[in-house]
Formats: structure tokens, C-alpha cells, sequence
């Protein structure tokens, strides 16, 4: 086998030394793009010689060929052995729960997340560190460095291999192992939940549905709720991987599970409802008549994680990101355990997780997961609440209001004004963020501003800080509202504006969120002149 250099040009201001860059699947596709992007990455973390690696993706469009790319880079740059799942698929948590169990030195998952998939829609590749989780700061900015001066692409010259068949075959010296992409992940689950508990409950009666949105976590939610726990192979939508997820947008929440939530909401809906997104690791709880917010989840689960058998000692602590709402942190508060905010993105929940100082994490974007590896996890959550219901026997519904008995009501929702003019975009924020000291006292559309800044981080483990991570803004009678620009899509600026009012018991606690959050709603639009700017009267996508 021969191993060639090809000569290539840095990427500057392409951002393609970022340590998980979503793209046009064309861009991907375009000439030497992945593979100088590849071979960045190994230049940047210090190179593939002797490493092992684990290596798959979310079944979207280019995905096997794009395995097929890497592979021969890694031959090229002398790897020595690489793991990857079976058809080019592993769902991102089983992709970092192989790194951590093979001992592996990082892997290449290939996904978008939650964006649409096909050749006209998305693409996207992420590394992870040896610990399974995504690329600290400082090892991104090596990646970006290394971009930028990027002369040369090793790359052995080898066929394709058949990514279908299970077992060994070489590249080269490069040992390539092909495994179910599965069977590890599930193990994991048997570790941590009682899945007997959670058969019998399916076995008395219980119902479900589960929408795997014609993306990665159909395989996986067969293999656990139908052939371990004996649901019905019907409980399972849209359970086929395909590269355009069915034309559809694998994201879930109500707007884009919106089949699964009219069942949920029907006359004749199944007891518990569930969905994850392209890769995985997000996840959608909802009830009979009783859709759960990702925060809320996060909280319940924080209340109740002693119920399943991996998590029988306790938590060490909590951890959610800025924009999440405060609801788990009454329930730390609450069990006298530490609770930590973080930027959005989960790496700065990594060195938490290392350190043992956190045991339960998440965000508002429907993302919650644990200690058992360093991403949010989809699965793991809808398994958590069914191990939950089994123990309690309590409904989705009558788990939440007692919950809110308890420690009162985060009313809470996200308003996503999406592909708005990126200067437009830049210029409203600016203004905003220019403005923060002069807001607390004033008042907007009736509610006055208590406090405004701009949130940033000082990581206690390694005193890294982060700036800029959205702007709050505190409202007196326990409002908060957040804005900041996402940078998950591919084209224009997404403006997330996320809002916040408590409601503590024994007050009105099953009102409509709407109606609750509409004056915040308002306020934040007159003071961020969000219509004005933008045009838009209402946000396009509300969950």
C-alpha cells in the first residue's frame, strides 16, 4: 500500500479547525474539504501514529463515503487500529461510550445532529478526546491553528472496505474492526436501569411510542424497548435509518415530532411518548395529554435518578447550561448538592463529569445525560423516565405535578427566530449588549428589569474563561429572559430568545405556558426591538 501526500491550502476563515463543524453536505462533498479538515484535526491533536480510534456516524447522505475517506487518512498518518460501527453507524453517546471502554485516544463521529439531512441539506464532523467527550477549548484552538497552516493530506491509497461486514480487515498496518454498533450501548443500559422493571410494567399493560425519526437511534431503540423489554414493534416510528431522515427534520420537540405529539394529545394516546433526533443524544418526554420541558426534565430526573440502580448512591452534583431554566437548581438546592451553570455546549460539562463534581447534566435544547459518558444521551433519558414510571407507578402527567407541588414551576419556552440576516442579527445583539448597565430600573411592556449582563464562565478545574455565552435579563417576580445567537445551523443567524417565570407553590401551576410568558415575551421585544429588526412578528419555531 502506498501512502501519498497530497498538496493542499490552510482553510483560513473557513472555520474548518473547529471541533465540530456543520456544513452544507455539498461543501463536505467539495474537493479536499473533509480531508483537509481530517488532517487537521490529527495534526492538531498531535498526530495518528500508534493511536487507536472509534469511528461512525448518523446514517445521513455521505456518510459511508466520507468513513471511507477518513479511514485512508488514518491508514496514511499511521493509526493502528480503528473501530468503527457496523454500515458507518454509531449513535454519538455509543460512540463515546467505545471510547471510553476500548481506551481509545479520540473518534470521529460524523453527524449534524438535529439538522435535516441529504445532499442539498446537512453535514457535519465532530472529534472527541480519549475521555468521550467533544474537544476541550484549548484543544480546538490547536485544531484551528493547525487548519491554518495545513500544506499536506496523508493518504494511503487503498479501496473502500465493506463497512457491512462485522469483524477485522487491514488498511495497510491499520487494523479496522467492524462491530455491532449496538451491543456495547446496551450492556451500558443493563448497567445502569432495571430493565426487568421496566419489561414487566410494558408486560402489565403499559404503553408506548417511540420516534426515532428515520435516524441512528431506530436500531438502538429496537434492540432495547422492543427485543429486551417487550414492547410491541409498532411502539417504534419511523424506525429505518435513512441519509434524508424521510425527509424530515430530526429534531424533537413538538414542531418537528409533530405525528408523535398529536398521538400523545389524541383520545387514544399510548401511556408514555418519546423521540430523539439524527444522532442520538437529544430526547422528547411527553406524557398522555402532558408534553415535559427539557428543563423540567432535567429537574425530575435530578429529583428521582436514585431510583435507578446506577445511581442508587446519589448524585455528587448537577450541572445545566446558562440558557436552561433554574428548576434543578431548587432541587440541588433542595438536596443540599452543588449546582453549576455553564455555556451552552457540552464539553464545559466535561471537566465537571472528570472531576466527579457532577454526576447529572443538561441543557434546554433536549439534551440530559450523566457521568456514564462524556455526551448527552438520548435513550439513556427515555430510560431513565421509564425506569422512574416503573418503580413510582405514577403517569408522566402525575409525576410532573408533584414535582411542581414540591419545588413550584419554571414556566418555560424557547422562541427561535431562524435564518435571519446575519448583520441584522449581529447589530441587534451589539446594541443590546452595549446597553446592558443602563436596563436594571427600567421598565418594558409593564415589567422592570431587575439585572442584565452578559453571562461568562471561569471553569473552576482549569480557569479557562468564557465570554459572551447570551445576555440576561432579570425581571422583578422571578422573570428571566435570555437571547443569544446559535451557531447550529448552516446559513443566516438562528436568535434564540428563551424565557423563564417562576411560579411557586401552592400557586396556579397548570396554566398554559403561553399565556404565562407572554407579558415576558413582550418585554423582551420592546427591549431588543426584535420585530422592528428583524421583521419577523412572531419567532418560527416555539418549544
Amino acid at each position: 500500500m502506498q501512502i501519498r501526500d497530497i498538496a493542499t491550502a490552510p482553510m483560513r476563515g473557513q472555520n474548518a479547525g473547529t471541533s465540530g463543524l456543520r456544513r452544507k453536505t455539498r461543501d463536505y462533498m467539495a474537493p479536499l474539504f473533509l480531508e483537509n479538515y481530517v488532517q487537521a484535526i490529527l495534526d492538531g491533536t498531535g498526530g495518528a501514529a500508534g493511536k487507536t480510534y472509534v469511528l461512525g456516524g448518523d446514517g445521513r447522505y455521505f456518510n459511508a463515503a466520507a468513513i471511507q475517506i477518513i479511514l485512508r487518512i488514518l491508514a496514511g498518518n499511521g493509526a493502528d487500529r480503528v473501530i468503527v460501527g457496523q454500515g458507518g453507524l454509531l449513535s454519538t453517546p455509543a460512540a463515546s461510550h467505545l471510547i471510553r471502554k476500548t481506551g481509545a485516544d479520540g473518534g470521529f463521529i460524523l453527524s449534524a445532529s438535529h439538522n435535516p439531512g441529504g445532499i442539498d441539506a446537512d453535514f457535519g464532523l465532530k472529534y472527541n478526546m480519549a475521555n468521550g467527550g467533544p474537544a476541550t477549548e484549548t484543544m480546538t484552538a490547536a485544531i484551528v491553528a493547525a487548519s491554518e497552516a495545513i500544506t499536506r493530506i496523508r493518504m494511503a491509497d487503498s479501496a473502500d472496505i465493506d463497512l457491512d461486514a462485522l469483524g477485522a480487515v487491514a488498511i495497510g498496518a491499520m487494523q479496522v474492526r467492524i462491530i455491532d454498533p449496538v451491543a456495547d450501548y446496551l450492556a451500558l443500559m443493563e448497567d445502569l436501569f432495571d430493565l426487568d422493571a421496566i419489561a414487566a410494567l410494558i408486560a402489565g399493560g403499559f404503553t408506548l411510542r417511540f420516534d426515532a425519526m428515520h435516524a441512528v437511534t431506530g436500531p438502538y431503540a429496537r434492540a432495547l424497548l422492543v427485543d429486551r423489554c417487550g414492547a410491541s414493534p409498532d411502539s417504534l416510528m419511523n424506525a429505518t435509518p435513512l441519509p434524508d431522515f424521510g425527509g424530515g427534520h430530526p429534531d424533537p420537540n413538538p414542531v418537528w415530532a409533530a405525528d408523535l405529539m398529536g398521538l400523545m394529545m389524541g383520545p387514544d394516546a399510548p401511556d408514555f411518548g418519546a423521540a430523539s433526533d439524527g444522532d442520538g443524544d437529544r430526547n422528547m418526554i411527553v406524557g398522555r395529554g402532558c408534553y415535559v420541558t427539557p428543563s423540567d426534565s432535567l429537574a425530575l430526573i435530578a429529583d428521582r435518578a436514585e431510583l435507578a440502580k446506577g445511581y442508587r448512591r446519589g448524585l455528587a452534583g448537577v450541572a445545566r447550561s446558562m440558557p436552561t431554566s433554574g428548576a434543578v437548581d431548587r432541587v440541588a438546592a433542595a438536596k443540599g448538592i452543588a449546582c453549576f451553570e455553564t455555556p451552552t455546549g457540552w464539553k464545559f460539562f466535561g471537566n465537571l463529569l472528570d472531576t466527579g463534581q457532577i454526576t447529572l447534566c443538561g441543557e434546554e435544547s433536549a439534551g440530559t445525560g450523566s457521568d456514564h459518558i462524556r455526551e448527552k444521551d438520548g435513550l439513556w433519558a427515555v430510560l431513565m423516565w421509564l425506569n422512574i414510571v416503573a418503580v413510582t407507578g405514577q403517569s408522566v402527567a402525575d409525576l410532573m405535578a408533584a414535582h411542581w407541588r414540591t419545588y413550584g414551576r419554571n414556566y418555560y419556552s424557547r422562541h427561535d427566530y431562524e435564518d435571519v440576516d446575519s448583520a441584522v442579527a449581529a447589530v441587534l445583539m451589539a446594541d443590546l449588549r452595549g446597553r446592558l448597565d443602563s436596563l436594571p430600573g427600567q421598565s418594558f411592556a409593564g415589567l422592570r428589569v431587575t439585572a442584565a449582563d452578559d453571562f461568562a464562565y471561569a471553569d473552576p478545574v482549569d480557569g479557562s474563561v468564557s465570554t459572551s455565552q447570551g445576555l440576561r435579563l432579570h425581571f422583578a417576580g422571578g422573570a428571566r429572559a435570555v437571547l443569544r445567537l446559535s451557531g447550529t445551523g448552516t446559513s443566516g443567524a438562528t436568535l434564540r430568545v428563551y424565557l423563564e417565570q417562576l411560579v411557586a407553590a401552592p400557586g396556579d401551576l397548570h396554566q398554559d405556558a403561553g399565556d404565562v410568558l407572554a407579558p415576558l415575551a413582550a418585554a423582551v421585544d420592546a427591549v431588543a426591538g426584535i420585530s422592528g429588526r428583524t421583521g419577523r412578528t412572531a419567532p418560527d419555531v416555539k418549544t
